[in-house]
């Protein structure tokens, strides 16, 4: 499970995606998740799906490696599907069964909204951490959020937090891998008894991940304290970046997406 987190992961390629601007892929992305929201009926999620299945080709990443970003958050899914059963009209499913009779269409229908609205949002959103480097992430956000240095915002302490943060995720998660993996050779049992045994069986995991963390974070800060970093006063860049034919006809495809999406929610 550990192994299936996808997060915060970057895979180098020379596909169309990846070479859009990064500013572009963050808006085209927050234009995504709104709109997902928006969406009213399973034509507008077939519109989604089919623009997530379209970039996967074009990004070249392989279909089994954005499949595993949902293993990880596949209870949380069945979790909350399950609580929206509860929740909306319709004739019931089972009138003959007593004890069944609370299932009805409507909540069926709350349940796969639910569920469709989470996976595409997961997986929407990581092809930005998949196709661009924490370097493109951290330039994009800082410029993104540039007018708020009138307002006297830390934008880019903010963005290089992020971008950090991000960037970690991997790393911890291989630490966490290599930590459990050397206390079960030492006889460690993460498995079996109840909720309250495997809770305090965790210690011996997480009290290394933490040292561990701690001792990355510190070694990160000498590392740009070595290199004079400052903040963000005064630095120039490396990489001027410029909208191209490619950003552009994502952003008209994103708007004919999202056309699409309005359109069958008034029709429909």
């Amino acid at each position: 499970m550990i192994k299936d987190i996808t997060l915060g992961q970057y895979f180098p390629g020379d596909s169309p995606i990846h070479k859009m601007d990064p500013r572009v892929k963050l808006l085209i992305t927050l234009e995504f998740v709104v709109l997902l929201f928006v969406v009213n009926n399973f034509y507008g999620f077939a519109v989604c799906a089919t623009l997530i299945v379209a970039v996967t080709a074009l990004s070249k990443i392989p279909p089994k490696t954005v499949l595993k970003s949902i293993k990880p958050l596949l209870f949380i899914i069945i979790f909350t599907a399950f609580f929206n059963l509860f929740y909306g009209g319709g004739s019931p499913v089972f009138e003959s069964v007593g004890w069944l009779r609370w299932l009805t269409w409507g909540g069926i229908r709350n349940a796969a909204f639910m569920s469709l609205r989470i996976i595409l949002l997961l997986v929407g959103s990581t092809f930005v951490m998949y196709t661009t480097s924490p370097v493109m992430l951290t330039d994009a956000i800082e410029r993104l959020l540039g007018p708020l240095k009138k307002l006297k915002v830390p934008v880019h302490e903010f963005a290089m937090m992020m971008t950090i943060a991000m960037r970690f995720i991997p790393t911890l998660v291989d630490e966490t891998d290599k930590i459990t993996n050397a206390q079960k050779a030492r006889g460690a049992d993460f498995e079996t008894g109840n909720i309250i045994r495997r809770a305090k069986a965790l210690i011996p995991i997480l009290v290394p991940l933490i040292v561990s963390a701690f001792r990355r974070a510190e070694e990160l800060a000498d590392a740009m304290e070595c290199r004079c970093y400052n903040g963000g006063d005064g630095r120039t860049r490396y990489k001027i970046y410029s909208c191209k034919s490619r950003d552009y006809v994502a952003i008209c495809v994103m708007l004919i997406v999202t056309a699409s999406v309005i359109t069958l929610n008034v029709l429909i």
